[in-house]
This record gives structure tokens, C-alpha cells and sequence, in this order.
């Protein structure tokens, strides 16, 4: 797939996406929103993806909503702009039922950092950082960061940094539960590659599950859970990549599943 504002290939079962306006630190204009809900839907279709890796080109990962490019209208309507170009993004990636890898290869701010905690798994170089820059400009969490970031940090920490606006490092940000591991930026490549590899050669059906129950448990009882939990194992327990596990178990190899 060719994109205006993102590079798209997909090799070995591993889609990766990067946003490409590094210029402007891949700041979000309209184009690179759509052309990222349509990578998105690419994903969820292509049976041959079993896992996405989202970075960004250039020295940053994304510096989230390009102010230039919305100066010039005299009044824009910033809720239409969230329910047409952001809030599809994030509901995409959330309903995928495959694991999406963030590439936190530099600054992840507003928006960009929304997508940053979007993702499933963060592995961070430490030259990166997040913050939550909507504040210094007058505005609100958008993008998901109000649902994403006290759940990671808790309410208090998630206040702090919602209304002061303060820059995260990626060693604070692993502390803080915000990404899952940190690498020196000539490590992060291979890093992710090796996690992306994991997941391309793994059971990518019980993955999008499991996905789906986390998501779920944030609004749920236990007794739901449950119920929802059964519900799920019966899914998995039909699939071709359970037998394959169960086979290769008994025969004491390594199993070799095909993501369905």
C-alpha cells in the first residue's frame, strides 16, 4: 500500500505503519489521520498480518495535532475533528484482534501520546518521551489519554501530568507502567523485531481474545468476566493453533501456529 503521510509494508506476518511527516515530527494534519484509519483497516483484513509495529520517521514518534496546519481556519470544529479523523484511529486499534507494538522511538506529545498508550505493548528507546502537552494550549485530553492514562498511572499521577503538562522520560515512563521496556535508540529495531517475531509465530486467534477480555474487564463484574472467559476458551478450544499447541506439547516440540 502506498500512503501520502505513512509508510506501510508487511513482511513475515509483521505489518508496520510509520508516520511520515518527520519535518513537522509527524504531527497529525488531516491527511495522515485518514491515511492512518485506512492502514488500520488494511490490518484487520490481511490474514497474512498477525502483529502491527506503529513508529514514527525521523527523530520523533508523533507530536500529536499540527497546530500550523489548523491556524488558518478561522474556527474548526475540534469535536467533528475528533469523531472524523482521531477517534476512529483509537477505536481501531482497540478493536483489532491483533497486538499492536509501539516503536517509541522519540517524543510521543497530545494526541501522539494517546496513541502511544493505544498501543498494546510500548517499547521505548531512551531517547524518547511523553507528555501531555493538550494543556499548554488550552484544550483537553483527547485521543483516549482520558480513559488510557489514569488506568496506567492512576488518578492522581494521571491528574498531575493531564494538568501541568510535564514531560515523561522513558525511564520515568516504564516506572510509571506507560511502556514496557526501554532500549538505547540503537537497540530499538532489533528489540522490536524480536517481539514482533513472537507474536507473528504465535496462536494470533486466543491473542486477539485475550485482547478483546482485557478490554472488556474494565467494565465488568466478575461473574461477567467469567461468563465471558467461558465464552472465549470455547472460541480458542475450536481453533486450528489449540490443537496444533496440544499436538506439539504431547510430541515435546515446538508448536507451529497458524493464526487461525
Amino acid at each position: 500500500m502506498t500512503y501520502e503521510c505513512l509508510l506501510y509494508e508487511v513482511q513475515e506476518g509483521v505489518a508496520t505503519i510509520t508516520l511520515n511527516r518527520p519535518d513537522v515530527f509527524n504531527a497529525f494534519n488531516d491527511q495522515q489521520s485518514y491515511d492512518l484509519q485506512d492502514a488500520l483497516k488494511q490490518v484487520a483484513r490481511d490474514e497474512q498480518v498477525r502483529v502491527v509495529v506503529l513508529t514514527g520517521a525521523g527523530k520523533a514518534f508523533c507530536s500529536g495535532q499540527d497546530l500550523k496546519a489548523i491556524a488558518s481556519a478561522s474556527k474548526r470544529d475540534l469535536s467533528e475533528s475528533l469523531e472524523k479523523r482521531y477517534n476512529p484511529i483509537i477505536r481501531a486499534m482497540r478493536n483489532l484482534p491483533k497486538p499492536i507494538i509501539c516503536k517509541l522511538n522519540g517524543v510521543a506529545a497530545g494526541a501522539g501520546c494517546s496513541l502511544a498508550l493505544a498501543c498494546d505493548l510500548v517499547v521505548a528507546s531512551t531517547a524518547a518521551s511523553m507528555i501531555e502537552v493538550f494543556v499548554n494550549v488550552g484544550l483537553v485530553l483527547d485521543s483516549g489519554s482520558s480513559f488510557f492514562l489514569p488506568r496506567v498511572v492512576g488518578s492522581l499521577k494521571a491528574f498531575e501530568l493531564s494538568t501541568l503538562g510535564s514531560k515523561v522520560t522513558a525511564e520515568e515512563a516504564l516506572q510509571l507502567g506507560m511502556v514496557n521496556k526501554v532500549v538505547a535508540p540503537e537497540e530499538l529495531d532489533a528489540a522490536v523485531a524480536e517481539l514482533a517475531a513472537r507474536y507473528a509465530a504465535g496462536p494470533t486467534k486466543a491473542i486477539g481474545l485475550m485482547k478483546k477480555m482485557l478490554n472488556k474487564s474494565f467494565s465488568s463484574t466478575l461473574d461477567e468476566m467469567l461468563d465471558y472467559e467461558a465464552h472465549c476458551q470455547k472460541i480458542a478450544g475450536n481453533s486450528d493453533d489449540y490443537k496444533e499447541g496440544v499436538t506439539a506439547f504431547n510430541e515435546k516440540r515446538r508448536p507451529q501456529f497458524k493464526g487461525v
